[in-house]
């Protein structure tokens, strides 16, 4: 038993940086340097709102009625954004995840994804959590456990704070000459290039004014093949740089312009996925995962500058 919402919490340290994963749904809760807040999570004993920090398995996003085809069978995914008639964010977030690993600066958690109505396959997953002196890196890793071909896509929903009181103060940059404009449901209608429109982000720019709840893709990488998105406080002394790796060809910014008012524009989630919205009909980027076959998602975050010396 516990006395969590969340279930057991695993603590991680590492010099000055702390972070938190929960049970549930190997949610991340807290991550800081030096006491202060990188990202805006939940308390030890509040419920998840608005997909703080959880897992977007096996769909990150939006499945349009939650209906798709696959291998010629049509199947329904709950209906769990109940406005807009959609399948949201996937099927682990409400479920607990067990400890295969754990030490002081890193926790690896796993759980099966059992075939059930609207997704008949069996998937075990891990989550791997690791403090390093660059960061917290993040990998998300799924094998398929049974013998049928099965649908994948995979994200995570971390919401970030430089320690401005509203996200109207962020400089953002986003590596990306394309996003997707979406219809009323959120679902994507149209990639178009963001040159010449209020979504290039490839200079840094204050967001204040924006609504974004904006997926981008077309990423500009590296020699190592990683792509970043940079908050930074707008007094340019500290900031957060999202790293995208193996996987993350889509990244979702999302203001939270429609969050309850408490969370509203309070901070900016930063979304990692490895396909957009409604690839499950769309088959845009969407894995296919054959029996025995393994993959990743992998994504981190890298204070810069002087983020104070509170205590923890």
């Amino acid at each position: 038993m516990t006395d969590f919402l969340t279930g057991r919490q695993h603590r991680l340290r590492h010099g000055d940086q702390t972070a938190v994963v929960v049970e549930l749904g190997a949610a991340l809760r807290d991550y800081r340097v030096a006491g202060q807040p990188v990202v805006d999570g939940f308390g030890v004993d509040e419920a998840i709102d608005g997909g703080r920090g959880q897992l977007l398995v096996p769909w990150p996003n939006r499945v349009r009625g939650g209906a798709y085809q696959w291998d010629g069978e049509q199947l329904q995914l709950p209906l769990t954004e109940a406005e807009h008639g959609n399948a949201i964010h996937g099927l682990m977030r409400w479920t607990s995840w067990d400890v295969q690993d754990a030490a002081e600066d890193h926790v690896t958690l796993g759980a099966t994804l059992w075939p059930q109505p609207g997704y008949p396959f069996l998937l075990e997953l891990t989550a791997a959590y690791a403090l390093t002196s660059d960061g917290l890196d993040v990998a998300i890793t799924v094998r398929n456990a049974g013998s049928r071909a099965a649908p994948y896509g995979a994200g995570q929903h971390p919401y970030l704070t430089v320690g401005t009181e509203l996200v109207d103060d962020i400089v953002l940059t986003v590596p990306a000459g394309r996003r997707l404009r979406t219809d009323e449901r959120g679902i994507p209608s149209v990639t178009e290039s963001v040159e010449g429109t209020p979504y290039d982000f490839r200079t840094p720019q204050n967001i204040a004014g924006r609504h974004l709840d904006t997926a981008f893709t077309g990423l500009e990488r590296d020699a190592k093949g990683g792509s970043v998105v940079r908050l930074a406080h707008p007094d340019g002394l500290r900031g957060v740089d999202v790293r995208l790796g193996e996987g993350a060809d889509f990244v979702q910014v999302y203001s939270g312009d429609t969050l309850p008012e408490a969370g509203r524009r309070r901070s900016l989630a930063v979304e990692p996925m490895t396909c957009p919205a409604n690839a499950f009909q769309s088959g845009d980027a969407l894995v296919t995962l054959a029996g025995g076959d393994q993959h990743s998602l992998r994504w981190g975050l890298m204070p810069w500058g002087t983020w104070g010396s509170a205590t923890p």
